[in-house]
């Protein structure tokens, strides 16, 4: 099998015979996984997708199983960080949409179904996730920049409520496939237990639009029926967190993402 990578290729074969699978066409390479086009013992398309096991990926069967193919993609087996999942389109993912806000609704319609499922106890947690935040924050030196120490200043004002809902955390125009029973699905989660206004900056910032993002936040915190000032301190969140990996690799902030926030910041006066 020597289109996969060599440390793959015998978990595949393994997962193969298994679960009684016939390859369907070459593998697809993911950001973070690679997917192996299989047909079942019956026939039925499906894709075995095969992926590290860390502190993002761990819990992804865990909340697939939980929302049991609503508006998500299907779980039909995992085992040790290799999944079996239902087969979707993935010539026609929703990023191909030529209008972002039809695609920003998608995500928003999606999400409001995502979240209203309760999340499993043994996700890790935003209860946990912020504390630890603020102290890599601070360690980072942010006060160096203004507009990050708000961002710490608006999660402060949060942390102490921070949800138990089930998040994809990750759901934006490139992680939504086209399916047979159903326009769209979510695929790819790295989920955690937390409140859904901490899910809408990878829309935000996809296909980045600076005059778009105070249209795409309105409308995604109206369809999700979220209050816009919580959903507004965890987006501000949101964007300090993927701003401390950032200093912490010794890179800048993302110039966009920091323009989210300058927008959202200034909604708060």
């Amino acid at each position: 099998m020597t289109d996969l990578p060599d440390e793959l290729t015998e978990r595949a074969v393994h997962y193969l015979q298994q679960w009684e699978l016939r390859r369907d066409g070459p593998p697809m390479r993911g950001r973070c996984a690679h997917v192996l086009p299989v047909l079942r013992a019956d026939g039925t398309p499906a894709v075995l997708k095969l992926q590290d096991v860390d502190d993002e990926t761990v819990g992804e069967p865990v909340a697939l199983q939980a929302w049991n193919g609503d508006s998500a993609v299907r779980l039909l087996a995992a085992d040790n960080g290799t999944l079996l999942l239902e087969r979707l389109d993935a010539e026609r993912p929703l990023d191909d949409l030529d209008d972002t806000r039809e695609a920003t609704l998608v995500v928003a319609g999606l999400l409001a179904h995502l979240t209203a499922t309760p999340a499993p106890p043994e996700l890790r947690r935003l209860g946990d996730l912020a504390p630890r935040l603020l102290d890599r924050a601070e360690a980072a030196q942010v006060k160096e920049w203004p507009l990050l120490a708000d961002c710490a200043a608006a999660v402060r004002e949060v942390a102490d409520e921070p949800g138990d809902r089930l998040l994809h955390w990750d759901l934006h125009f490139e992680n939504v496939l086209a399916a047979d029973r159903a326009p769209w699905l979510a695929i790819d989660p790295k989920p955690l237990a937390g409140d859904p206004g901490f899910e809408l900056l990878p829309a935000l910032w996809n296909r980045f639009d600076a005059d778009e993002v105070l249209w795409r936040f309105d409308a995604m915190t109206e369809v999700l029926g979220l209050d816009r000032n919580r959903a507004l301190a965890w987006t501000l969140g949101r964007v300090l967190q993927n701003a401390v990996w950032q200093v912490e690799e010794g890179n800048s902030p993302v110039p966009e993402q920091l323009d989210i926030a300058e927008r959202l910041r200034a909604r708060r006066g």
